[in-house]
């Protein structure tokens, strides 16, 4: 935050001449033009900023790395949208990796959320299957045997998502995949067909 301060508080030169003032400046109006060697120059310079950035954000060293390379290819395909006369290089740079980083933090918790969901309804299914004891295993394969037969009362599709996710432990992705549909659309026909599973062990 002390550098983003710092690079605020200089006025930006009114003669248009920043890029003669700000070496990155210079360095990223070239990366606009393609120029690979000033990419790497810029790269060279900046990186140990953005890196310290990300990591405080994601506070994980590997996430924090592969976002960086993230954060320069997004510098690569939009360095010509940087204006030098409306804010320094390197506060333009931090601002990319900050936006970056949350927005990674963000998706890292909505599929956190959602493995805990999913998580939850395997323990929820295979509460009925785990037996504890060998008198309760004797119960547990009739309980499976009747499980099954609840099963065959779905669709047939249905009956396969539901095993998939819950006996055989295959993630949204490996199922919406093998569906050919969107990871929510396969999450929805799963809880409507876990619902109806638990109204027929019911009766």
């Amino acid at each position: 935050m002390a550098a983003l301060r710092k690079f605020r508080e200089v006025p930006a030169p009114r003669d248009g001449r920043a890029a003669a003032a700000d070496p990155l400046s210079d360095l990223i109006k070239r990366v606009a033009r393609r120029d690979r060697a000033a990419f790497d120059a810029l790269y060279a310079e900046s990186s140990a900023k953005l890196f310290s950035v990300t990591l405080r954000i994601l506070k994980n060293r590997a996430e924090a790395e592969e976002a960086l390379q993230e954060i320069y290819v997004k510098v690569w395909r939009s360095a010509d949208q940087y204006q030098a006369t409306e804010v320094g290089a390197m506060a333009w740079l931090l601002a990319v990796a900050r936006h970056h980083s949350i927005d990674r933090l963000r998706s890292r918790r909505a599929a956190e959320a959602v493995k805990a969901a999913q998580a939850e309804e395997i323990e929820t299914l295979g509460s009925l299957l785990a037996p504890t004891t060998p008198e309760e295993a004797a119960i547990r394969g009739s309980e499976r045997a009747y499980l099954e037969r609840c099963l065959s009362k779905l669709e047939p599709e249905r009956a396969a998502l539901v095993r998939g996710a819950y006996l055989e432990g295959k993630s949204y992705k490996e199922l919406a995949e093998e569906q050919g549909a969107p990871v929510n659309t396969v999450r929805t026909w799963l809880r409507r067909s876990l619902k109806r599973l638990r109204e027929y062990l019911d009766e």
